[in-house]
């Protein structure tokens, strides 16, 4: 890794590091009390989906986990040796997996390591283009704020310029978020969140409310904004819109860039609201893929987030990032699971 003074990592992402474990078994639904198409923490009786998983015949593993998807997804777009992820993660052979995958897709793993603990997983039920995702973090949510004083990851912090925060790493996380939200905004950069999943509005408020402040970039699917609209009081959830407005005028810290929210819509377009101009929504639509080319959709809001990520570390407008997101949106729901295309083909011309 690069020492602090010659670091080259402009993005620096944080979250959740998971080995996805996928298979097309919907039976596992009705026995786990799932939703075809949700994202949750597994309880104590939903444990016993991972074995039945390994042991599907048509298990397949993935690098995953939705900020290190987005890195990837990020990476893809620039040049090498511009992004680098932190998390936690064990000492075990799906860490070595996920190291080898990053190092495949151009991002540097600064993970940290917990001896004798095992790296987190999550459970993929893939059912037509509906995917349920149950997450065990294990190491992942036992990441402690010293890491940011290591050598390596200080002079990363020090050299990134943009930084972005999986929502899903406020379910245990929130001091080390704010520590380093409170270093990067202090020096003037940029920070993104993603509300990850509806039940991080739902349940996880507080620890979105203390970050908020931080932030310049909100990412989030309709679901999510729904959920945190609902959590919020407004009075139309569904107003996707109005939703993306109340966010970006939520009190903000750094004044010296307004904070921009971009609200994403399946097949439908996307909303983006700046609090520059929060009465003048900006409505972006999307070429539609057909039922036939769209294999799985897990990981394609992440794969958005990583190509608009990527977007704005090339300098490009808001308009021109969140094209780049649904280019690489739209590469996402070709594949199986949260992959990109490779050999990689241009995206930005």
């Amino acid at each position: 890794m690069a020492t602090e003074t010659e670091s080259s990592y402009q993005l620096l992402c944080i979250g959740n590091p998971l080995l996805d474990m996928q298979t097309s078994d919907g039976s596992l639904l009705d026995k786990y009390n799932l939703k075809a198409n949700d994202a949750i923490l597994a309880s104590p009786e939903q444990m016993g989906i991972y074995e039945d998983i390994s042991n599907a015949p048509d298990l397949k593993f993935v690098a995953g986990g939705a900020a290190q998807n987005a890195a990837r997804g990020a990476a893809y777009v620039l040049p090498p040796k511009h992004v680098v992820y932190v998390g936690c993660v064990g000492d075990d052979d799906l860490a070595d997996k996920l190291r080898e995958a990053n190092a495949r897709e151009g991002v540097e793993s600064a993970y940290l390591v917990k001896k004798g603990e095992q790296t987190g997983a999550c459970g993929v039920v893939i059912t037509g283009h509906h995917r349920s995702l149950v997450t065990t973090l294990r190491a992942a949510e036992m990441f402690d704020k010293s890491h940011f004083s290591s050598t390596d990851v200080a002079a990363c912090i020090k050299g990134a310029k943009y930084f972005y925060i999986g929502g899903f790493f406020l379910t245990h996380g929130v001091e080390s978020a704010l520590e380093l939200c409170k270093t990067a905004s202090g020096d003037g950069k940029a920070i993104a969140m993603n509300l990850s999943a509806p039940f991080i509005p739902q349940f996880f408020k507080v620890q979105l409310e203390t970050i908020f402040p931080y932030t310049d970039f909100i990412i989030g699917n309709e679901s999510e904004a729904e959920s945190w609209g609902g959590a919020a009081g407004l009075s139309d959830p569904k107003d996707h819109a109005a939703v993306a407005r109340a966010i970006a005028l939520l009190p903000k810290s750094n004044l010296t860039r307004p904070r921009v929210v971009v609200i994403t819509r399946g097949a439908d377009s996307t909303v983006v609201v700046s609090s520059a101009n929060p009465d003048t929504p900006q409505i972006h639509p999307i070429q539609k893929l057909s039922d036939d080319e769209i294999v799985d959709t897990n990981g394609a809001g992440d794969a958005f987030a990583g190509g608009f990520m990527g977007g704005l570390v090339l300098g490009k407008s808001i308009e021109e990032a969140v094209e780049i997101g649904h280019k690489m949106g739209a590469m996402n729901l070709r594949q199986v699971g949260p992959q990109y295309t490779w050999p990689k083909i241009q995206i930005i011309a």
